[in-house]
């Protein structure tokens, strides 16, 4: 009879459980992260977090710590919802690849194809110390989809420099999708000058915002509307989207007041109880650790999960290949230092080397994290994956996506 209970009280699991040492985990290893975590939260750090930990496709663990809302005393609970920022990305280019297979659109398709007024782009000129001017040169070829999925468009976030270039940008995601309404962010994008010739430099910014806006173009529906109806539903995300309802605004995570280095305030970002302008592909969705370890597996398992197929393998397979190559400068240690010396796939950072990188991992490890203190990656050499949420933005979520990935690690035994 306790069995039957066991696994009723489980329904809602994205994978079957085990014990971590039925696949290859310590149990006694795995409870320090519970031991800093704890610590952490006690300490003001960070206000709570979730982790949800798969590997040999078996659930080990799926936990709450802490505060879904500190200052309201409310404990966090295994759904809370988070703002997960930049882990958008990566399904929006599932979005992106899943139109590919369909042949309605091609990666060498030219962004012009769909948006006419980006096919005269300019590119800021340089003075002799190589920074930006306010006189422009012609591009020296078109931007194409591929150029949006890996970051090589030369649409820069506004908010990550200081340039004459930066300036005339909006700072990001969140704050672009507050402001604009999709086409006029495109009219907008489409007069600002390129930061760098397309195909030459990875440089953060609004690619899979611009992705997802190509996706409504060729789908005639939103992008919350496409991803539900081809990958959130087939999946079983059910709390996954671009807006928060009412009746799930009070799982909505709130990060603490103020930063705890900074003493900054600190707010959610977009506020998803709100409407957006328009729903952005880069960084404007939210999610729970078990909706998005239902993703993560979906790609660890190439394409399928269950009985349902969403990408073909091969497809899968080229997401996840270094698409840099050696001529593009890599700067993706420059949006994200924990992720400095990765390639970058398509909405994805690609592990392509065992050392160097500050953090463990095999060769064909994947992941992108969110700005909002939200990360998460799959290891397919040791069949592992991980979601890692909490609502701390500040700086700090350097600081636990590399702890949180020494203790997974650590915790392998086999």
């Amino acid at each position: 009879f306790g069995l039957l209970v066991c696994s009723a009280a489980f329904a809602d699991d994205p994978l079957p459980r085990a014990r971590p040492e039925e696949v290859g985990l310590s149990s006694e290893r795995l409870a320090r992260i519970s031991t800093v975590l704890k610590a952490d939260i006690e300490a003001g750090r960070i206000p709570g977090a979730v982790i949800a930990i798969a590997r040999h496709g078996k659930l080990v663990a799926l936990d709450a710590y802490g505060w879904r809302d500190k200052a309201a005393g409310v404990a966090m609970t295994t759904d809370t919802i988070f703002n997960i920022a930049s882990m958008t990305k990566p399904m929006t280019a599932v979005g992106g690849l899943m139109l590919y297979e369909q042949g309605k659109l091609l990666i060498n398709d030219p962004l012009s194809k769909y948006f006419p007024k980006f096919a005269c782009a300019r590119v800021a000129a340089r003075d002799g110390g190589g920074e930006p001017t306010v006189d422009t040169v012609p591009a020296d070829r078109p931007i194409t989809i591929q150029d949006l999925m890996r970051h090589t468009s030369g649409i820069i976030y506004g908010g990550r420099g200081n340039t004459l270039v930066h300036k005339q940008y909006p700072a990001g995601s969140g704050d672009a999708a507050h402001k604009f309404d999709g086409a006029t962010f495109m009219d907008k994008l489409a007069t600002l000058p390129l930061l760098h010739q397309p195909a030459t430099v990875w440089d953060y910014g609004f690619g899979l915002d611009v992705l997802g806006l190509t996706i409504e173009k060729i789908s005639g529906q939103t992008l919350g509307q496409y991803l539900q109806a081809n990958l959130f539903a087939p999946l079983g995300m059910t709390d996954t989207g671009f807006t928060i309802s009412a009746d799930k605004a009070a799982r909505y995570a709130r990060p603490l007041p103020s930063d705890p280095d900074t003493g900054k305030p600190q707010a959610r970002s977009p506020e998803l109880t709100q409407p957006l302008k328009f729903e952005c592909g880069g960084g404007c969705a939210a999610s729970t650790a078990t909706d998005y370890l239902r993703f993560a597996m979906m790609l660890m398992n190439g394409g399928r999960a269950g009985e349902a197929r969403l990408l073909g393998p091969r497809t899968v397979a080229y997401m996840l290949s270094d698409q840099l190559g050696p001529n593009i400068k890599n700067l993706v240690g420059n949006a994200d230092p924990t992720r400095a010396d990765y390639g970058f796939g398509l909405g994805v950072a690609v592990r392509t080397t065992p050392g160097v990188v500050r953090m463990m991992g095999s060769v064909g490890q994947f992941s992108w994290p969110g700005a909002s203190g939200t990360d998460w990656w799959v290891d397919p050499k040791e069949e592992l994956a991980v979601v890692y949420l909490s609502a701390a933005p500040g700086p700090i979520r350097w600081h636990y996506r590399q702890k949180i990935n020494a203790m997974v690690y650590q915790a392998i035994i086999d």
